[in-house]
Protein backbone atom coordinates (compact mmCIF):
# COMPACT_ATOMS: atom_id res chain seq x y z
CA UNK A 1 0.00 0.00 0.00
CA UNK A 2 1.31 3.46 -0.95
CA UNK A 3 0.40 5.06 2.38
CA UNK A 4 0.68 2.01 4.64
CA UNK A 5 0.76 2.45 8.41
CA UNK A 6 4.01 0.49 8.56
CA UNK A 7 5.83 2.99 6.30
CA UNK A 8 4.36 5.93 8.15
CA UNK A 9 5.41 4.48 11.53
CA UNK A 10 8.98 3.85 10.31
CA UNK A 11 9.30 7.40 8.92
CA UNK A 12 7.81 9.01 12.02
CA UNK A 13 9.84 7.08 14.58
CA UNK A 14 13.15 7.35 12.66
CA UNK A 15 12.58 11.10 12.25
CA UNK A 16 11.81 11.37 15.96
CA UNK A 17 14.92 9.36 16.85
CA UNK A 18 17.13 11.49 14.56
CA UNK A 19 15.68 14.68 16.02
CA UNK A 20 16.40 13.49 19.55
CA UNK A 21 20.00 12.63 18.60
CA UNK A 22 20.55 16.08 17.07
CA UNK A 23 18.91 17.73 20.09
CA UNK A 24 21.19 15.84 22.52
CA UNK A 25 24.28 16.81 20.48
CA UNK A 26 23.22 20.47 20.39
CA UNK A 27 22.62 20.48 24.14
CA UNK A 28 26.04 18.97 24.65
CA UNK A 29 27.72 21.65 22.48
CA UNK A 30 26.00 24.66 24.00
CA UNK A 31 25.12 23.63 27.54
CA UNK A 32 27.84 21.24 28.72
CA UNK A 33 30.41 24.01 29.40
CA UNK A 34 28.10 26.26 31.41
CA UNK A 35 26.75 23.25 33.33
CA UNK A 36 30.29 22.10 34.15
CA UNK A 37 31.24 25.56 35.46
CA UNK A 38 27.99 25.88 37.44
CA UNK A 39 28.56 22.53 39.09
CA UNK A 40 32.10 23.59 40.08
CA UNK A 41 30.78 26.86 41.53
CA UNK A 42 28.60 24.92 43.95
CA UNK A 43 31.61 22.91 45.15
CA UNK A 44 33.65 26.10 45.70
CA UNK A 45 30.88 27.65 47.77
CA UNK A 46 30.57 24.49 49.82
CA UNK A 47 34.34 24.59 50.54
CA UNK A 48 34.15 28.27 51.41
CA UNK A 49 31.34 27.70 53.86
CA UNK A 50 33.31 24.90 55.54
CA UNK A 51 36.36 27.19 55.96
CA UNK A 52 34.19 30.05 57.24
CA UNK A 53 32.48 27.77 59.75
CA UNK A 54 35.87 26.55 61.04
CA UNK A 55 37.13 30.15 61.34
CA UNK A 56 34.06 31.28 63.27
CA UNK A 57 34.51 28.37 65.69
CA UNK A 58 38.24 29.16 66.10
CA UNK A 59 39.07 25.74 64.67
CA UNK A 60 40.93 26.91 61.57
CA UNK A 61 44.28 25.69 62.85
CA UNK A 62 46.36 22.63 62.07
CA UNK A 63 46.40 21.95 65.78
CA UNK A 64 42.71 20.97 65.50
CA UNK A 65 43.29 17.69 63.70
CA UNK A 66 39.64 16.73 63.33
CA UNK A 67 38.59 19.99 61.66
CA UNK A 68 41.68 20.02 59.45
CA UNK A 69 41.05 16.41 58.38
CA UNK A 70 37.44 17.24 57.48
CA UNK A 71 38.58 20.21 55.38
CA UNK A 72 41.21 18.11 53.57
CA UNK A 73 38.70 15.35 52.82
CA UNK A 74 36.16 17.83 51.46
CA UNK A 75 38.84 19.44 49.25
CA UNK A 76 40.06 16.11 47.91
CA UNK A 77 36.52 14.96 47.24
CA UNK A 78 35.85 18.04 45.07
CA UNK A 79 39.38 18.22 43.57
CA UNK A 80 40.10 21.57 45.25
CA UNK A 81 43.25 23.22 46.64
CA UNK A 82 42.83 25.72 49.43
CA UNK A 83 45.11 28.15 51.21
CA UNK A 84 44.19 30.25 54.27
CA UNK A 85 46.63 32.81 55.75
CA UNK A 86 46.31 34.33 59.21
CA UNK A 87 46.86 38.10 58.81
CA UNK A 88 48.37 38.48 62.27
CA UNK A 89 51.02 35.78 62.43
CA UNK A 90 51.05 34.81 58.71
CA UNK A 91 50.26 31.21 59.68
CA UNK A 92 49.21 29.12 56.69
CA UNK A 93 46.56 26.38 56.56
CA UNK A 94 46.56 24.42 53.28
CA UNK A 95 46.18 20.96 51.79
CA UNK A 96 49.12 21.20 49.37
CA UNK A 97 52.87 20.86 49.94
CA UNK A 98 54.05 23.53 47.49
CA UNK A 99 52.10 26.71 48.06
CA UNK A 100 54.11 29.15 45.95
CA UNK A 101 51.59 29.36 43.06
CA UNK A 102 48.70 29.65 45.47
CA UNK A 103 50.43 32.41 47.43
CA UNK A 104 51.24 34.34 44.27
CA UNK A 105 47.62 34.18 43.14
CA UNK A 106 46.48 35.27 46.61
CA UNK A 107 49.00 38.15 46.69
CA UNK A 108 47.81 39.32 43.27
CA UNK A 109 44.28 39.40 44.64
CA UNK A 110 45.38 41.36 47.72
CA UNK A 111 47.19 43.85 45.48
CA UNK A 112 44.12 44.01 43.25
CA UNK A 113 46.02 42.74 40.28
CA UNK A 114 44.08 40.52 37.91
CA UNK A 115 44.88 39.02 34.54
CA UNK A 116 43.22 40.38 31.43
CA UNK A 117 41.75 36.99 30.60
CA UNK A 118 40.12 36.57 34.00
CA UNK A 119 36.33 36.24 33.88
CA UNK A 120 34.40 36.98 37.04
CA UNK A 121 31.71 34.39 37.69
CA UNK A 122 30.48 35.59 41.07
CA UNK A 123 31.46 38.45 43.37
CA UNK A 124 30.37 39.32 46.93
CA UNK A 125 31.74 41.42 49.76
CA UNK A 126 33.56 38.36 51.15
CA UNK A 127 34.91 36.66 48.03
CA UNK A 128 35.33 36.69 44.28
CA UNK A 129 35.00 33.65 42.03
CA UNK A 130 36.82 33.88 38.69
CA UNK A 131 37.71 31.74 35.71
CA UNK A 132 41.43 32.29 35.10
CA UNK A 133 43.73 31.16 32.33
CA UNK A 134 47.12 30.18 33.66
CA UNK A 135 50.50 31.17 32.35
CA UNK A 136 50.76 27.83 30.54
CA UNK A 137 48.70 27.87 27.38
CA UNK A 138 45.57 25.79 27.62
CA UNK A 139 45.61 25.62 31.43
CA UNK A 140 42.49 26.98 33.08
CA UNK A 141 41.50 27.42 36.70
CA UNK A 142 38.52 28.26 38.74
CA UNK A 143 39.69 30.46 41.59
CA UNK A 144 37.91 31.84 44.66
CA UNK A 145 39.71 34.52 46.72
CA UNK A 146 38.54 36.60 49.64
CA UNK A 147 38.44 36.97 53.43
CA UNK A 148 37.36 34.69 56.25
CA UNK A 149 36.09 37.02 58.90
CA UNK A 150 38.72 39.56 60.04
CA UNK A 151 41.64 37.19 60.67
CA UNK A 152 42.14 35.24 57.46
CA UNK A 153 42.42 35.64 53.76
CA UNK A 154 41.89 32.57 51.61
CA UNK A 155 42.22 31.11 48.15
CA UNK A 156 40.50 28.05 46.71
CA UNK A 157 41.66 26.82 43.34
CA UNK A 158 40.84 23.96 41.02
CA UNK A 159 42.27 23.19 37.61
CA UNK A 160 39.67 22.45 34.91
CA UNK A 161 40.21 20.94 31.51
CA UNK A 162 39.76 23.18 28.51
CA UNK A 163 36.02 23.47 28.01
CA UNK A 164 36.38 23.47 24.24
CA UNK A 165 38.52 20.33 24.29
CA UNK A 166 36.13 18.60 26.68
CA UNK A 167 33.09 19.49 24.58
CA UNK A 168 34.82 18.42 21.36
CA UNK A 169 35.80 15.07 22.88
CA UNK A 170 32.33 14.62 24.28
CA UNK A 171 30.78 15.46 20.91
CA UNK A 172 32.90 12.86 19.13
CA UNK A 173 31.84 10.25 21.65
CA UNK A 174 28.18 11.28 21.36
CA UNK A 175 28.25 11.09 17.56
CA UNK A 176 29.55 7.51 17.70
CA UNK A 177 26.98 6.56 20.34
CA UNK A 178 24.13 8.24 18.48
CA UNK A 179 25.04 6.48 15.22
CA UNK A 180 24.89 3.15 17.04
CA UNK A 181 21.60 4.14 18.70
CA UNK A 182 20.19 5.27 15.36
CA UNK A 183 21.06 1.98 13.64
CA UNK A 184 19.68 -0.09 16.53
CA UNK A 185 16.61 2.17 16.69
CA UNK A 186 15.92 1.74 12.96
CA UNK A 187 16.09 -2.05 13.35
CA UNK A 188 13.80 -1.95 16.40
CA UNK A 189 11.34 0.41 14.70
CA UNK A 190 11.21 -1.86 11.65
CA UNK A 191 10.72 -4.94 13.82
CA UNK A 192 8.03 -3.48 16.10
CA UNK A 193 6.23 -1.68 13.27
CA UNK A 194 6.01 -5.01 11.48
CA UNK A 195 4.62 -6.69 14.60
CA UNK A 196 2.09 -3.90 15.10
CA UNK A 197 0.97 -3.62 11.49
CA UNK A 198 0.65 -7.33 10.69
CA UNK A 199 -2.55 -7.66 12.79
CA UNK A 200 -3.87 -4.45 11.22
CA UNK A 201 -3.21 -5.80 7.74
CA UNK A 202 -5.01 -8.99 8.73
CA UNK A 203 -7.97 -6.90 9.99
CA UNK A 204 -8.00 -4.92 6.72
CA UNK A 205 -8.15 -8.17 4.73
CA UNK A 206 -10.85 -9.46 7.07
CA UNK A 207 -12.95 -6.32 6.56
CA UNK A 208 -12.67 -6.72 2.77
CA UNK A 209 -13.95 -10.29 3.02
CA UNK A 210 -16.78 -9.20 5.29
CA UNK A 211 -17.70 -6.52 2.74
CA UNK A 212 -18.05 -9.38 0.23
CA UNK A 213 -20.27 -11.21 2.77
CA UNK A 214 -17.61 -13.86 3.40
CA UNK A 215 -18.13 -14.57 7.10
CA UNK A 216 -15.91 -17.65 7.29
CA UNK A 217 -12.74 -15.52 7.61
CA UNK A 218 -11.71 -14.94 11.24
CA UNK A 219 -9.06 -12.90 13.03
CA UNK A 220 -6.42 -15.36 14.29
CA UNK A 221 -3.48 -13.25 15.54
CA UNK A 222 -4.94 -12.90 19.03
CA UNK A 223 -3.37 -10.66 21.65
CA UNK A 224 -4.55 -8.87 24.78
CA UNK A 225 -3.96 -5.33 23.52
CA UNK A 226 -6.37 -2.97 21.75
CA UNK A 227 -5.72 -4.60 18.36
CA UNK A 228 -6.50 -8.03 19.84
CA UNK A 229 -9.74 -6.67 21.30
CA UNK A 230 -10.55 -5.10 17.91
CA UNK A 231 -9.93 -8.46 16.24
CA UNK A 232 -12.24 -10.23 18.69
CA UNK A 233 -14.87 -7.57 18.05
CA UNK A 234 -14.47 -8.16 14.30
CA UNK A 235 -15.06 -11.88 14.89
CA UNK A 236 -18.16 -11.18 16.97
CA UNK A 237 -19.39 -8.65 14.44
CA UNK A 238 -18.89 -11.22 11.68
CA UNK A 239 -20.92 -13.76 13.64
CA UNK A 240 -23.68 -11.24 14.41
CA UNK A 241 -23.82 -10.10 10.79
CA UNK A 242 -24.09 -13.70 9.70
CA UNK A 243 -26.91 -14.27 12.19
CA UNK A 244 -28.57 -11.00 11.16
CA UNK A 245 -28.50 -11.97 7.50
CA UNK A 246 -29.84 -15.37 8.47
CA UNK A 247 -32.61 -13.68 10.47
CA UNK A 248 -33.30 -11.36 7.55
CA UNK A 249 -33.65 -14.30 5.22
CA UNK A 250 -35.94 -15.96 7.75
CA UNK A 251 -37.95 -12.75 7.97
CA UNK A 252 -38.21 -12.63 4.18
CA UNK A 253 -39.34 -16.22 4.20
CA UNK A 254 -41.87 -15.37 6.89
CA UNK A 255 -43.04 -12.42 4.83
CA UNK A 256 -43.65 -14.74 1.92
CA UNK A 257 -45.64 -16.99 4.22
CA UNK A 258 -47.61 -13.98 5.47
CA UNK A 259 -48.41 -13.05 1.91
CA UNK A 260 -49.51 -16.61 1.29
CA UNK A 261 -51.67 -16.39 4.38
CA UNK A 262 -53.49 -13.35 3.08
CA UNK A 263 -56.34 -15.53 1.91
CA UNK A 264 -56.43 -17.16 5.33
CA UNK A 265 -56.71 -13.72 6.99
CA UNK A 266 -59.56 -12.92 4.65
CA UNK A 267 -61.13 -16.18 5.68
CA UNK A 268 -60.74 -15.19 9.35
CA UNK A 269 -62.46 -11.89 8.63
CA UNK A 270 -65.28 -13.76 6.96
CA UNK A 271 -65.50 -16.07 9.97
CA UNK A 272 -65.72 -13.04 12.25
CA UNK A 273 -68.54 -11.61 10.17
CA UNK A 274 -70.13 -15.04 10.18
CA UNK A 275 -69.96 -15.23 13.96
CA UNK A 276 -71.46 -11.79 14.30
CA UNK A 277 -74.23 -12.60 11.85
CA UNK A 278 -74.85 -15.90 13.64
CA UNK A 279 -75.08 -14.16 17.00
CA UNK A 280 -77.46 -11.60 15.57
CA UNK A 281 -79.49 -14.09 13.54
CA UNK A 282 -81.21 -15.72 16.50
CA UNK A 283 -82.38 -12.52 18.27
CA UNK A 284 -83.38 -10.97 14.93
CA UNK A 285 -85.41 -14.09 14.06
CA UNK A 286 -87.10 -14.03 17.46
CA UNK A 287 -87.87 -10.33 17.19
CA UNK A 288 -89.23 -10.80 13.67
CA UNK A 289 -91.32 -13.83 14.63
CA UNK A 290 -92.86 -12.30 17.72
CA UNK A 291 -93.46 -9.00 15.95
CA UNK A 292 -95.28 -10.81 13.10
CA UNK A 293 -97.28 -12.70 15.73
CA UNK A 294 -98.33 -9.42 17.32
CA UNK A 295 -99.23 -7.96 13.93
CA UNK A 296 -101.32 -10.96 12.91
CA UNK A 297 -102.95 -11.14 16.32
CA UNK A 298 -101.98 -14.75 17.05
CA UNK A 299 -103.05 -14.25 20.64
CA UNK A 300 -105.50 -11.52 21.55
CA UNK A 301 -105.21 -11.78 25.32
CA UNK A 302 -103.17 -9.02 27.04
CA UNK A 303 -100.82 -11.46 28.81
CA UNK A 304 -99.70 -13.03 25.52
CA UNK A 305 -99.14 -9.64 23.92
CA UNK A 306 -97.13 -8.53 26.95
CA UNK A 307 -95.07 -11.72 26.77
CA UNK A 308 -94.40 -11.13 23.06
CA UNK A 309 -93.34 -7.55 23.79
CA UNK A 310 -91.04 -8.68 26.64
CA UNK A 311 -89.31 -11.19 24.33
CA UNK A 312 -88.83 -8.53 21.65
CA UNK A 313 -87.42 -6.04 24.19
CA UNK A 314 -85.16 -8.64 25.79
CA UNK A 315 -83.70 -9.76 22.46
CA UNK A 316 -83.21 -6.15 21.35
CA UNK A 317 -81.42 -5.42 24.62
CA UNK A 318 -79.10 -8.40 24.05
CA UNK A 319 -78.34 -7.20 20.53
CA UNK A 320 -77.66 -3.68 21.80
CA UNK A 321 -75.37 -5.01 24.52
CA UNK A 322 -73.46 -7.18 22.04
CA UNK A 323 -73.00 -4.30 19.58
CA UNK A 324 -71.67 -2.02 22.34
CA UNK A 325 -69.24 -4.74 23.43
CA UNK A 326 -68.07 -5.24 19.86
CA UNK A 327 -67.47 -1.51 19.47
CA UNK A 328 -65.52 -1.37 22.74
CA UNK A 329 -63.50 -4.42 21.76
CA UNK A 330 -62.74 -2.96 18.32
CA UNK A 331 -61.46 0.29 19.84
CA UNK A 332 -59.27 -1.57 22.34
CA UNK A 333 -57.78 -3.97 19.79
CA UNK A 334 -56.94 -1.24 17.28
CA UNK A 335 -55.66 1.22 19.88
CA UNK A 336 -58.28 3.85 19.07
CA UNK A 337 -59.32 4.33 22.69
CA UNK A 338 -57.03 6.49 24.85
CA UNK A 339 -55.71 4.93 28.04
CA UNK A 340 -55.91 7.28 31.04
CA UNK A 341 -53.51 6.23 33.80
CA UNK A 342 -54.47 7.49 37.25
CA UNK A 343 -54.21 6.49 40.90
CA UNK A 344 -57.49 5.24 42.33
CA UNK A 345 -58.87 3.23 45.25
CA UNK A 346 -59.30 -0.37 44.04
CA UNK A 347 -61.20 -1.35 47.20
CA UNK A 348 -63.81 1.35 46.62
CA UNK A 349 -64.12 0.38 42.94
CA UNK A 350 -64.84 -3.31 43.76
CA UNK A 351 -67.34 -2.31 46.44
CA UNK A 352 -69.15 -0.08 43.94
CA UNK A 353 -69.38 -2.88 41.34
CA UNK A 354 -70.71 -5.38 43.90
CA UNK A 355 -73.28 -2.88 45.24
CA UNK A 356 -74.56 -2.16 41.72
CA UNK A 357 -75.01 -5.91 41.13
CA UNK A 358 -76.76 -6.74 44.43
CA UNK A 359 -80.11 -7.35 42.70
CA UNK A 360 -78.41 -9.63 40.15
CA UNK A 361 -76.74 -11.52 43.04
CA UNK A 362 -80.12 -11.99 44.77
CA UNK A 363 -81.63 -13.35 41.55
CA UNK A 364 -78.77 -15.86 41.29
CA UNK A 365 -79.00 -16.64 45.04
CA UNK A 366 -75.27 -15.91 45.30
CA UNK A 367 -73.37 -15.57 48.57
CA UNK A 368 -70.98 -12.68 47.83
CA UNK A 369 -67.84 -12.29 49.95
CA UNK A 370 -65.45 -9.30 49.88
CA UNK A 371 -63.50 -8.70 53.09
CA UNK A 372 -61.17 -5.89 51.99
CA UNK A 373 -61.93 -2.78 54.03
CA UNK A 374 -58.75 -0.70 53.91
CA UNK A 375 -58.26 1.61 50.91
CA UNK A 376 -55.77 0.26 48.37
CA UNK A 377 -54.53 2.73 45.76
CA UNK A 378 -53.33 1.37 42.42
CA UNK A 379 -52.36 2.73 39.00
CA UNK A 380 -54.50 2.13 35.91
CA UNK A 381 -57.52 3.34 33.91
CA UNK A 382 -60.31 3.34 36.50
CA UNK A 383 -63.15 3.12 33.96
CA UNK A 384 -61.61 0.16 32.13
CA UNK A 385 -60.67 -1.67 35.35
CA UNK A 386 -64.31 -1.31 36.39
CA UNK A 387 -65.24 -3.05 33.12
CA UNK A 388 -62.85 -5.89 33.95
CA UNK A 389 -64.24 -6.33 37.49
CA UNK A 390 -67.81 -6.15 36.22
CA UNK A 391 -67.14 -8.76 33.52
CA UNK A 392 -65.45 -11.10 36.02
CA UNK A 393 -68.25 -10.74 38.62
CA UNK A 394 -71.01 -11.07 35.99
CA UNK A 395 -69.28 -14.16 34.60
CA UNK A 396 -69.03 -15.60 38.14
CA UNK A 397 -72.79 -15.05 38.78
CA UNK A 398 -73.71 -16.67 35.46
CA UNK A 399 -71.69 -19.83 36.17
CA UNK A 400 -72.59 -20.38 39.83
CA UNK A 401 -73.21 -23.90 41.11
CA UNK A 402 -72.61 -25.95 44.24
CA UNK A 403 -72.33 -23.73 47.34
CA UNK A 404 -73.30 -20.66 45.26
CA UNK A 405 -70.37 -18.63 46.58
CA UNK A 406 -68.72 -15.66 44.81
CA UNK A 407 -65.57 -14.50 46.61
CA UNK A 408 -63.62 -11.38 45.62
CA UNK A 409 -60.24 -10.78 47.28
CA UNK A 410 -57.19 -8.53 46.79
CA UNK A 411 -53.67 -9.63 47.69
CA UNK A 412 -50.58 -7.38 47.57
CA UNK A 413 -47.07 -8.78 47.01
CA UNK A 414 -43.88 -7.00 45.86
CA UNK A 415 -45.79 -3.85 44.92
CA UNK A 416 -48.37 -5.74 42.80
CA UNK A 417 -52.07 -6.03 43.74
CA UNK A 418 -53.76 -9.20 42.44
CA UNK A 419 -57.57 -9.11 42.35
CA UNK A 420 -59.24 -12.54 42.19
CA UNK A 421 -62.93 -13.32 41.52
CA UNK A 422 -63.78 -16.92 42.51
CA UNK A 423 -67.07 -18.72 42.03
CA UNK A 424 -68.09 -22.22 43.01
CA UNK A 425 -69.16 -24.43 40.14
CA UNK A 426 -67.76 -26.67 37.43
CA UNK A 427 -64.10 -26.15 36.47
CA UNK A 428 -63.37 -25.10 32.88
CA UNK A 429 -62.27 -28.08 30.74
CA UNK A 430 -58.52 -27.97 30.12
CA UNK A 431 -58.94 -28.00 26.33
CA UNK A 432 -61.08 -24.84 26.55
CA UNK A 433 -58.87 -22.74 28.88
CA UNK A 434 -56.60 -21.49 26.09
CA UNK A 435 -59.62 -20.40 24.01
CA UNK A 436 -61.87 -18.65 26.53
CA UNK A 437 -60.24 -15.24 25.77
CA UNK A 438 -61.15 -15.52 22.07
CA UNK A 439 -64.09 -13.59 20.63
CA UNK A 440 -67.41 -15.47 20.51
CA UNK A 441 -65.88 -18.56 22.13
CA UNK A 442 -68.36 -20.34 24.42
CA UNK A 443 -67.54 -23.31 26.61
CA UNK A 444 -71.20 -24.27 27.16
CA UNK A 445 -73.22 -22.76 24.31
CA UNK A 446 -76.60 -23.86 25.68
CA UNK A 447 -75.94 -22.42 29.14
CA UNK A 448 -74.50 -19.23 27.64
CA UNK A 449 -77.63 -18.74 25.57
CA UNK A 450 -79.77 -19.03 28.71
CA UNK A 451 -78.26 -15.90 30.32
CA UNK A 452 -77.71 -14.06 27.05
CA UNK A 453 -73.94 -14.36 26.83
CA UNK A 454 -72.20 -13.80 23.52
CA UNK A 455 -68.55 -14.75 24.27
CA UNK A 456 -67.21 -11.18 24.11
CA UNK A 457 -66.78 -10.28 27.80
CA UNK A 458 -63.48 -12.09 28.40
CA UNK A 459 -62.15 -10.81 25.05
CA UNK A 460 -62.74 -7.29 26.36
CA UNK A 461 -60.89 -8.18 29.59
CA UNK A 462 -57.94 -9.45 27.55
CA UNK A 463 -57.85 -6.33 25.37
CA UNK A 464 -58.02 -3.99 28.40
CA UNK A 465 -55.27 -5.74 30.38
CA UNK A 466 -52.98 -5.98 27.37
CA UNK A 467 -53.49 -2.27 26.65
CA UNK A 468 -52.38 -1.62 30.27
CA UNK A 469 -49.48 -4.13 29.89
CA UNK A 470 -50.53 -5.97 33.03
CA UNK A 471 -51.03 -9.71 33.69
CA UNK A 472 -54.35 -11.56 33.86
CA UNK A 473 -55.49 -15.19 33.87
CA UNK A 474 -57.69 -18.01 35.13
CA UNK A 475 -57.16 -20.92 37.53
CA UNK A 476 -59.25 -24.07 37.96
CA UNK A 477 -60.05 -25.49 41.40
CA UNK A 478 -61.87 -28.67 42.42
CA UNK A 479 -64.93 -26.68 43.49
CA UNK A 480 -64.84 -23.76 41.06
CA UNK A 481 -62.97 -21.24 38.92
CA UNK A 482 -60.97 -18.10 39.78
CA UNK A 483 -60.29 -15.27 37.32
CA UNK A 484 -57.59 -12.71 38.25
CA UNK A 485 -55.75 -9.58 37.09
CA UNK A 486 -52.84 -7.51 38.45
CA UNK A 487 -52.14 -3.78 38.88
CA UNK A 488 -49.20 -1.81 40.20
CA UNK A 489 -49.46 -0.35 43.71
CA UNK A 490 -46.28 1.80 43.57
Amino acid sequence: MKHSIKKQMIVIFISLLAFMCVAVLACNVWLLGPYYIHNKEAKFISMYEALLDAEQNDELDTSDEETYSDLVRLAEKNNLFFLAVNLKDQKIITNVQHTMDLQQNLDAFMLNRTEKNDRTLKKTDEYELTETRGKDAGTEYLMMRGTLGSKYIFLIQSPIESIQQSVALSNKFLIVVELIVLVVGILMVWFFSKRLTEPLRELAGLSEKMAELDFDAKYTSGGDNEIGVLGENFNRMSEKLERSISDLKSANNQLLKDIEQKDRLEQMRNEFLGNVSHELKTPIALIQGYAEGLKEGVNDDPESREFYCDVIMDEASKMNHMVRNLLDLNQLEFGDEKIQFERFDLTELVKGVLQSMELFAEQKQAKVSFRQTEPLYVWGDEYKIEQVVRNYVSNAFNHLAGDMVVEVKIEVKDGIARTTVFNTGKPIPEEDISHIWEKFYKVDKAHTREYGGNGIGLSIVKAIMESLHRKYGVENYDNGVAFWFELEVK
